[in-house]
């Protein structure tokens, strides 16, 4: 373990000092080359701002308005049929679109019912195993000016699913 702990502060300037040494190597302009990535990246932050801000007001507007509590509810009575936690719905929505506001959402379940609990599990898992779908599909198409996107968002929510599923079941294994 505490060769995990020393690896791990010295893996990111490695890989810098790497990358800076090959770049020498095969006699490459480093610092310029920085200085155009950086451009570059800095550009991409203009372009897909406008989407990102969107995201953040719509999740915002979502959790403020009750609205996400009351799609949780009638959804609610649906996913606890099977095995799913109402409670948790309001985080598996917003996760699809912020992680950070999901984060938000976990915390009050952990206050709420406590990190070692069946709920606390569940979330943890679920925060791990399911992505940020349409910030992820917003910043990358945006990005590399896809328009036609054919099966993404399906498979998307596919795995988003199969993620969840994946949470209640290793949640009842490890607590049962």
């Amino acid at each position: 373990m505490k060769l995990l702990t020393v690896l791990s502060d010295f893996i990111i300037p490695i890989i810098i000092f790497y990358i800076v040494g090959f770049a020498v190597l095969m006699k490459r302009p480093v610092y310029d080359d920085f200085v155009k990535g950086a451009k570059k990246g800095a550009k991409t932050v203009v372009e897909i701002m406008p989407t990102l801000v969107g995201l953040m007001v719509a999740v915002g507007v979502l959790r403020a308005s009750g609205f996400l509590d009351a799609v949780a509810d009638v959804l609610g009575k649906v996913t606890d049929r099977f095995g799913f936690p109402s409670q948790l719905l309001p985080v598996a929505i917003v996760k699809m679109f912020s992680s950070s506001a999901a984060t938000g959402l976990a915390l009050d379940i952990f206050k709420q019912y406590g990190t070692d609990s069946s709920l606390g599990l569940i979330t943890s898992l679920m925060l791990s195993c399911t992505e940020t779908i349409f910030y992820t599909m917003s910043v990358y198409f945006v990005t590399a000016k896809v328009t036609k996107t054919r099966y993404t968002l399906a498979g998307a929510l596919l795995t988003t699913m199969t993620g969840l599923i994946a949470s209640v079941v290793l949640a009842g294994m490890m607590m049962g």
